[in-house]
């Protein structure tokens, strides 16, 4: 039996909400992506058909990103259109598997564009070329023109997980500081982008230097450091309206902000009396609670997805490692304890690692380990990397940098947990420090 599940369109706003249909009884083409080295999936997407007027730019411009989608996961190879032996004119047509199957393509994608007024309809099908059989039932989507592309992520979405089993991400978005001017002068902004660097467009002016973005649970607003008033502090925006607000106007420098897995707290770290430790401030009535003490460093806070621990980086040892503690404070326990230094730690949205940056021998690494410390694996290394965040899924690792010199510069790139895939991701000017949303409703 078919387990249909409904899909919502609301086109006025140009909101997205679906499900892929899933039927039970078929047996879908798998990849495994729990390996260090895979070979990509073979899969065809001939042009999308374009019904209507208008709708043959579009139709082309989707099948396009659908494509840099999956490719750009390392986990599908394209089968260039020069090789097709078949021509989809017709969405609704029979496939002719044979002409599929002869050019090796285990997965086919076929899709079709309307055009109507403002909004757009975007059609696909899946299929198993060798199983001669869809994956699947079709899905169809419904928007604004201007949502065109969050169409395409979500085309592409809805395949990856069909073909994987697991969760996509590129239906999310990344907040980052754009960096321009010379490297001893440079101008640092808020900048927010789809994830694979499309629409970026500014936060901020470049008035006050800004650091350390992170988005809310909800994707609405973000926490980051800014030195408007003279020193670090602490600030909560909405990325729509770009309203903003002091988060704290206690004495002391605040820092390294990020929210709770609910949304309704915010920890950070605060420097005051020569002391810099972590702190908990509740959203709702701005409530302040110390989580640690004494004379070491501990900063970089990040929570467990369920909300029950929180780790931090801390030189506590004489020299900066990786803790976790309860979220309410109290006993901290290392978790490092390979050579070099550790910072930066962030959990997994899945909640079985810790992402983290590694400085030894000189060199900076992105690096992973299970939440007790075992099975360190590092999957950069370079002059300087630093600044890990995950993808929703927790697949993908997104992360910057920078070039050694005096015109050293930053830039964003993202690599695989396997430590396959590393590429750059391209931004309009200079890129650092980004943190990834969930997948956008």
């Amino acid at each position: 039996m078919k387990n249909l599940i409904k899909l919502i369109m609301i086109a006025a706003t140009g909101m997205l909400i679906a499900n892929a249909p899933v039927n039970a009884q078929s047996k879908p083409l798998r990849i495994e992506i729990n390996q260090g080295v895979i070979e990509p999936m073979p899969i065809a997407a001939p042009k999308f058909v374009a019904k209507g007027n208008g709708s043959q730019e579009y139709a082309n411009q989707i099948t396009a990103v659908i494509v840099s989608d999956l490719a750009g996961s390392g986990l599908f190879r394209e089968i260039p259109a020069s090789a097709h032996i078949s021509n989809i004119t017709n969405f609704d047509a029979p496939v002719q598997f044979a002409d599929w199957k002869a050019i090796n393509a285990q997965a086919l994608i076929t899709g079709s564009v309307n055009v109507s007024g403002d909004n757009l309809t975007v059609q696909f099908r899946l299929f198993d070329v060798f199983a001669q059989s869809a994956l699947g039932d079709g899905l169809q989507f419904q928007a604004g023109k201007g949502s065109w592309r969050r169409m395409a992520h979500k085309v592409a979405d809805a395949i990856y997980a069909r073909l994987t089993g697991e969760t996509a991400y590129f239906d999310s978005r990344v907040v980052y500081i754009s960096e321009e001017g010379p490297k001893n002068a440079r101008r640092k902004r808020l900048a927010i982008m789809d994830y694979d660097g499309a629409n970026s467009r500014f936060l901020t002016d470049d008035n006050d230097i800004v650091l350390a973005p992170r988005f809310s649970p909800n994707n609405k607003e973000i926490v980051y450091t800014s030195y408007a008033s003279g020193s670090p502090k602490v600030y909560l925006m909405n990325v729509d309206t770009l309203k903003q607000r002091l988060l704290d106007e206690q004495p002391g420098m605040t820092f390294a902000p990020r929210f709770s897995p609910d949304g309704t707290h915010v920890v950070m770290s605060l420097t005051e009396g020569g002391n810099t430790d972590i702190y908990m401030v509740n959203l709702q009535n701005g409530g302040k609670t110390r989580l640690t003490s004494g004379t070491s460093i501990e900063t970089a806070p990040s929570f467990s997805p369920d909300g029950q621990q929180i780790v931090f980086e801390s030189d506590r040892g004489g020299k900066q490692q990786i803790y976790v503690m309860p979220t309410s404070g109290g006993t901290a326990k290392r978790i490092s304890f390979g050579k070099g230094s550790y910072g930066t730690p962030v959990w997994s949205p899945r909640g079985d690692m810790i992402a983290f940056t590694k400085i030894s021998k000189g060199r900076f690494h992105i690096g992973v380990m299970r939440v007790d410390g075992s099975n360190e694996r590092l999957l950069t290394a370079s002059f300087l990397d630093e600044g890990p965040t995950w993808s929703p899924n927790g697949r993908v690792i997104m992360f910057f940098r920078e070039t050694a010199g005096a015109s050293g510069a930053p830039a964003i790139y993202s690599v695989d947990v396997t430590g396959r895939n590393l590429k750059r991701v391209k931004t309009p000017s200079f890129g650092s420090d980004p943190a990834w949303s969930g997948l956008l409703k």
